[in-house]
C-alpha cells in the first residue's frame, strides 16, 4: 500500500476457510431495485424521522423479538416417546361404544399416517425430484429469491424443509450458499439465522459481548475488532498476485485499466471473482470463534456510482457488502462501516483509489469533490440508519485518513461540522437514533481534537498507531525466547507509547480507538509501502516475509508484542483479517495477518489474555466513564456556537486560494439509493420489512450533478489548472441537503 503518514501516537521512534463463490450473474441478484422512500406517491404524514420498527410500532430501537439467554443452552429435542400413550384397559360398552371406539382408533390411525406421509415421506420424494430438475444456485443472501425471477425459476413454491436456525460450538451451520460446517466457537457465542425473521439481531460472537439486539457501552463493553482489508478496496499488499498479474498497477485506479483491457481473462469482471472468493462466511464465523466482536470494513464509493472516466467496477460490490452484513449479523459481530475512498482521493494513497495527489478540499475542484463526498455520506447514513441495519452497523467511518497536514486543519474541520449537521438532521439526536459518528485524527496527535465539538451527539476519533511507518530502522530483537521477557522492548514500547495518550483521549474528547494497528514494528512486507515498495528496515526483510522460517522464539515475541499493543489501545482493530497469497504461493506480509497469525501460532486465541500485560499504568488511567453527552445521553447535541463558528462551510478559502470562484456542482440531480437485499420465508412468500434503502423521507433534497454548459476540469487532477468560468451555480449551487430534522428525542 501507499505509506500512510506516522502517527503522531507512535511518534517516536486452523486451515483456510473453503471459498464458497458467490453468484456472478448480476441477473440472479437478490437487490431490490433502488428507489428512495420520498419517491413514492404518499407524502410523509409528519416531520419526523419515518420509522423506528420495522415490525412492530411499538417496538423498541433495540427489539428483536425473543431476546436470548446469555449462554447458549442446546435447543429442546421432541421426545419420541411421548407420542405414544398405552391406553388403559377399558370396560365393556354397548355396541355403540364399542363402535364408536373403533371409529376412533381409526381416526387416530390417521391422524398419525398422514402427516408422516406428507411431512416426510412425500416433501422427500419431492425435494428428490427437484433436485434433479434444478441444481441447487448460490444466492448472495440468505434463502433470498432474486428480482424479476432468475436463479433457478423465481421464488420458491414449496416450503423449505426446517432446518436448525441457532447453534453454539460443535453445531452444523447451514451457510448462505447451502454448504454445511461446523461452527468452532469455544466463548460460549451463538450464530442465529432464521429464514423467516432474516433481520434478528439474536446473536452474539461470546459470552462477554452483548447481542446485537442490546445497546453497546461504549465504556464497559471492549472492542476486540479486526479490519477486513483489501476486499473492497484494494491495497497492493493485502492481495498482491492481483497485482502481479499486472505489473505496472499500482492502485485499484490503475489496476482497473489493465484489467477491464484484459477481456481475455474477464476483464473488469476478475474484480467481482475477487468479491466472491476472498472472504466467505467461514471467515466471519472465524472471527466470531476467535473472540473479536467487530470488524471494520473499508468500503468504496463506487459501491454506491462513479462519475466520467473514473474506471472501477461501479456498484457490483454492493450486494457482496450487503451478504457481509447478513453474515455478521448470523454471528453477532458489529460492523464499523468506513468510507476509504474520496473523489479526487483525500490523502494520495493507493488505498483512496489512485495514488499521488489531493483533489478532496484541495485545487480547483476542491469543492466539487467534496460535494460528491457529501452525498455518498449521505446516501449511506440513510441506508446504515434504518432499523434493519442500524445495530448492525453502529460506527460510520466518514473519511479515512483524510490528510489534514496538506488539507489543512480549517478546511477539513469545516468539512466535519458540515457532515455532522447533515447526518445528524437524518438521523435524530440520541443514543440509537443512526450512528455513531468516527472521524479519523488525521495524523494529528490525539490531544489536539480534545474540545473539537464538545456537546456533540456521538463522535468517535478513530487513530491508527503504526511503528511500521516511522522511519527506523527498528532492528532491536524480537526474539529473546518465549519466557516472560518474550519480545525483548517492543511490548513495553506499544505500553509507552499508547496507553497514556488514548486514556487521555477518551477524557478529554470521548470515545477513541485504533481503527488501525498491526504486528509490523518493522516495514517489511511485499508491497507494503507501495508498488515496487521499499523499506527502512535495517536487517534483511526476507527474514520477515515468509513465516514458514520463524522460530517459537519468534513467534512468542510476536505475541507478547501483539498482546501488548491490545492492552495499551483497549479498543482496537487490527489491520488486517487476512493477507492472500503472493504468486510465490506464501503470505508476504506476514505480520499484517491476524488470521495467519492464528493459524501459525503468535496471535492470541482469546484477546483478554491481552489484559494487564501494560501493567500498572504510570498515567492516566480510564475508569469507563464517559460524559453523558459523549455517548447520546444527556447534553448530546448541544455545541455551543463559538466552537463551530470558525468553521463555516463551505470555508472562505482551501490553502490561501478563495473558494467563490471554484466550480461546484448543481443540486438538480437524482439520488442513487443503495438498494437493499429481498428475502422469502419458508414458504416462499417474501418478507416486506419496510428496507427501501432510505431512513428519512423529508431528506428529499437532490444530489448534486454537473452545470450544464460547464468544462469542469479532471476532478483528479487540477491543483494547478485554470479556474473555468461559469460554474459556480450562483443560487443553484449543490448544498448539503435541507433535512427537517426529528425531534431530538423519542
Amino acid at each position: 500500500m501507499a505509506e500512510r503518514p506516522f502517527s503522531v501516537v507512535s511518534s517516536d521512534s486452523v486451515a483456510l476457510a473453503a471459498n464458497f463463490p458467490l453468484p456472478h450473474d448480476d441477473a440472479a441478484s437478490s437487490i431490490r431495485e433502488p428507489r428512495a422512500a420520498y419517491l413514492s406517491e404518499a407524502a410523509p404524514a409528519t416531520t419526523e424521522s419515518p420509522r423506528d420498527s420495522f415490525l412492530q410500532a411499538t417496538a423498541s430501537p433495540n427489539d428483536s423479538g425473543m431476546l436470548l439467554a446469555s449462554k447458549y443452552e442446546a435447543l429442546p429435542q421432541e421426545d419420541p416417546g411421548a407420542a405414544y400413550v398405552t391406553p388403559t384397559k377399558a370396560k365393556r360398552r354397548p355396541l355403540l361404544l364399542i363402535f364408536l371406539s373403533f371409529l376412533a382408533i381409526i381416526v387416530v390411525a390417521l391422524a398419525v399416517v398422514l402427516p408422516v406421509y406428507f411431512t416426510i415421506i412425500k416433501p422427500h420424494k419431492s425435494r428428490s425430484s427437484s433436485t434433479a430438475q434444478h441444481p441447487a444456485t448460490n444466492s448472495p443472501t440468505p434463502n433470498t429469491t432474486t428480482a424479476g425471477g432468475g436463479g433457478g425459476g423465481g421464488s420458491p413454491t414449496t416450503p423449505i424443509s426446517a432446518t436448525a436456525i441457532t447453534g453454539g460450538d460443535g453445531s452444523t451451520v447451514k451457510a448462505s450458499d447451502g454448504s454445511t460446517f461446523t461452527y468452532s466457537n469455544t466463548f460460549g457465542g451463538i450464530w442465529y439465522a432464521d429464514p423467516n425473521d432474516p433481520y434478528n439481531n439474536n446473536a452474539y460472537p461470546n459470552s462477554w459481548t452483548p447481542p446485537l439486539n442490546q445497546s453497546w457501552n461504549y465504556g464497559t463493553d471492549r472492542i476486540y475488532g479486526v479490519n477486513i482489508g483489501g476486499w473492497f478496496v484494494l491495497e497492493p499488499f493485502i492481495t498482491p498476485a492481483l497485482f502481479q498479474k499486472y505489473p505496472t498497477a499500482i492502485d485499484e485506479w490503475s489496476l482497473s485499466i489493465l484489467m477491464a483491457a484484459d477481456t481475455a481473462n474477464g476483464g473488469l469482471n476478475q474484480l467481482e471473482d475477487h468479491y466472491k472468493t476472498f472472504i466467505t462466511e467461514q471467515d466471519i464465523a472465524e472471527i466470531a470463534g476467535a473472540g473479536l466482536n467487530w470488524i471494520r470494513l473499508p468500503i468504496p464509493f463506487w459501491a454506491i456510482d462513479k462519475w466520467g472516466d473514473e474506471p472501477f467496477l461501479a456498484t457490483t460490490c454492493w450486494k457482496y457488502i450487503l451478504q457481509a452484513l447478513q453474515w455478521c449479523r448470523k454471528y453477532g459481530i458489529r460492523v464499523k462501516f468506513d468510507l476509504h475512498t474520496i473523489p479526487g482521493s483525500q490523502n494520495g494513497f493507493n488505498h483512496s483509489g489512485k495514488t499521488g495527489q489531493i483533489d478532496f478540499l484541495m485545487g480547483v475542484m476542491g469543492i466539487a469533490n467534496a460535494q460528491r463526498a457529501m452525498n455518498y455520506i449521505r446516501i449511506i447514513t440513510e441506508f446504515i440508519s434504518q432499523p434493519e441495519w442500524r445495530d448492525v452497523v453502529p460506527v460510520f467511518g466518514i473519511i479515512n485518513e483524510a490528510e489534514i497536514g496538506q488539507i489543512g486543519v480549517t478546511e477539513l474541520r469545516s468539512f466535519y461540522v458540515e457532515v455532522y449537521d447533515m447526518i445528524r438532521g437524518i438521523t435524530g439526536v440520541g443514543e440509537g437514533k443512526g450512528p455513531f459518528i468516527s472521524i479519523h485524527d488525521g495524523f494529528q496527535a490525539l490531544n489536539t481534537w480534545a474540545g473539537f465539538m464538545t456537546g456533540s451527539d456521538r463522535i468517535a476519533l478513530d487513530t491508527h498507531p503504526y511503528f511500521a511507518f516511522g522511519g527506523g530502522p527498528a532492528t532491536d530483537p524480537i526474539d529473546t525466547g518465549v519466557g516472560p521477557d518474550a519480545g525483548g522492548t517492543w511490548p513495553q514500547a506499544a505500553c509507552d507509547r499508547w496507553t497514556s495518550t488514548l486514556n487521555t483521549s477518551r477524557t478529554a474528547f470521548g470515545v477513541t480507538f485504533a481503527g488501525e494497528w498491526s504486528n509490523g514494528f518493522n516495514d517489511c512486507g511485499l508491497f507494503l509501502k507501495g508498488v515496487p515498495g521499499s523499506h527502512t528496515y535495517g536487517g534483511n526483510c526476507s527474514d520477515w516475509q515468509d513465516s514458514t522460517n520463524w522460530t517459537p522464539g519468534t513467534k512468542a515475541g510476536i505475541q507478547a508484542f501483539a498482546e501488548a499493543s491490545m492492552d495499551a489501545l483497549r479498543d482496537w482493530f487490527f489491520w488486517t483479517w487476512k493477507v492472500g497469497n503472493s504468486t510465490a504461493g506464501i503470505v508476504e506480509s506476514p505480520l499484517w495477518s491476524y488470521q495467519l497469525g492464528l493459524q501459525q501460532g503468535w496471535m492470541p486465541t482469546d484477546p483478554r489474555t491481552a489484559i494487564g500485560k501494560c501493567g500498572p499504568s504510570t498515567g492516566p488511567v480510564f475508569d469507563g466513564t464517559f460524559d453523558s453527552w459523549m455517548t447520546g445521553g444527556a447534553g448530546a447535541g448541544t455545541i455551543a456556537s463559538a466552537q463551530t463558528s470558525s468553521y463555516p462551510y463551505p470555508p472562505t478559502d482551501l490553502q490561501g486560494t478563495p473558494v467563490s470562484p471554484l466550480p461546484v456542482y448543481t443540486s438538480s440531480g437524482s439520488i442513487a439509493t443503495l438498494p437493499a437485499p429481498t428475502f422469502t420465508d419458508t414458504k416462499g412468500k417474501p418478507i416486506n420489512s419496510g428496507d427501501d434503502g432510505w431512513f428519512n423521507t423529508n431528506d428529499n433534497q437532490p444530489g448534486p450533478t454537473p452545470i450544464p454548459g460547464c468544462n469542469y476540469p479532471d476532478p483528479w487532477n487540477a491543483l494547478t489548472v485554470p479556474v473555468p468560468v461559469g460554474c459556480t451555480g450562483g443560487v443553484d449551487a449543490a448544498l448539503p441537503a435541507t433535512i427537517t430534522p426529528p425531534p431530538s428525542r423519542r
